[in-house]
């Protein structure tokens, strides 16, 4: 577990399926994905984070206020079957109560960290390039651009505006 000023960063519960379910339900919070997520379809997602904690000791994982309110997922992650892969890549996701108050700013720089902490040279960021605000956030942690690796996703239809990945990357300090 992590903990900063305001945050708990942990491996997903399984008492974090309704939360996490809503928050990959809402239209909203969805609108730079191909299309919501189904309840099932996030039990899969919370099961294969457990694995992926229990395999290689990161994944993405839940983010709570200090009195256990569900408020996202943040976390490291290799990705696997994209072109940038093998990598280790930063990802997040927020119940919309959460924006706009760096949460997920503080929830990312302390992924960050932890990731120097274990020797990690390297992290990558990717979203659709329409989504402006993750790679606003992307800058905001230190982030650059990487457009010599950016792709087209593959499990995205040709022609779909969401098709297009921004790639950005930081190395590690010093």
């Amino acid at each position: 577990m992590i903990e900063t000023a305001r945050l708990l960063l942990r491996p997903f519960q399984p008492g974090d399926l309704p939360a996490f379910a809503a928050m990959n339900a809402d239209a909203q919070v969805m609108r730079y994905f191909p299309a919501p997520k189904s309840e099932a379809e996030t039990g899969e997602m919370l099961a294969r984070c457990t694995a992926l904690w229990a395999a290689n000791g990161m994944a993405f994982s839940a983010v709570t206020d200090h009195r256990g309110q569900f408020l996202g997922m943040c976390g490291l992650h290799r990705p696997e079957g994209i072109p940038i892969s093998p990598c280790v890549e930063i990802g997040w996701r927020f119940i919309p109560a959460a924006w706009g108050k760096g949460l997920a700013s503080e929830a990312a720089r302390a992924w960050l960290a932890w990731g120097w902490d274990q020797g990690l040279k390297e992290i990558l960021a990717y979203t659709p390039r329409l989504n402006t605000p993750s790679r606003a956030l992307m800058a905001r942690i230190g982030m650059a651009e990487a457009p010599d690796l950016a792709f087209d996703h593959p499990d995205i239809d040709e022609g779909h505006p969401l098709r297009p990945m921004f790639v950005a990357r930081i190395r590690q300090p010093g």
